[in-house]
């Protein structure tokens, strides 16, 4: 599912958080399953990123193929993650916390990797992060000038 915002919350140990609707069918699967993990798309994604939140994991079986991404499990946690993506983090279940109409998953990072492009910064020669406000505020992308 799209999120609005993750954030690395923690160095030791390594943590991070995501804020979802707990409604949405993923959020519940993350839960149930006690693990999730985040792939860091770009631009080249965004039409594919916009169907993907338009479409409900609870009426179809394979969310992310129904949109035309590719995914294998993860490494170290039980979760999918999107092939070719330009960084995954994959990440256990640490706690979960509600806030307003929002959860806060936060997740214990178990394994991360990344596109040459990240050498302990993003050095965006190649990679367009997307950055999505929700629906109301639309979706954009990094421009390189």
């Amino acid at each position: 599912m799209p999120v609005v915002a993750y954030a690395s919350i923690s160095d030791s140990p390594p943590l991070v958080a995501v804020a979802c609707n707990p409604h949405a069918f993923t959020c519940k699967l993350c839960v149930k399953g006690r693990a999730f993990s985040l792939s860091l798309l770009d631009a080249r994604s965004l039409d594919v990123f916009e169907e993907l939140a338009a479409v409900s994991g609870a009426k179809v079986e394979d969310k992310l193929a129904e949109v035309g991404l590719v995914h294998a499990p993860g490494a170290r946690v039980d979760a999918p993650v999107i092939s070719g993506s330009a960084a995954t983090i994959e990440c256990s279940l640490h706690s979960k916390r509600r806030f307003g109409d929002h959860v806060l998953l936060v997740g214990k990072v178990e394994a991360c990797y990344a596109s040459g492009d990240f050498s302990d910064f993003w050095a965006y020669k190649e990679y367009r992060p997307i950055l999505y406000t929700g629906w109301r505020g639309g979706m954009t992308t990094y421009r390189r000038r």
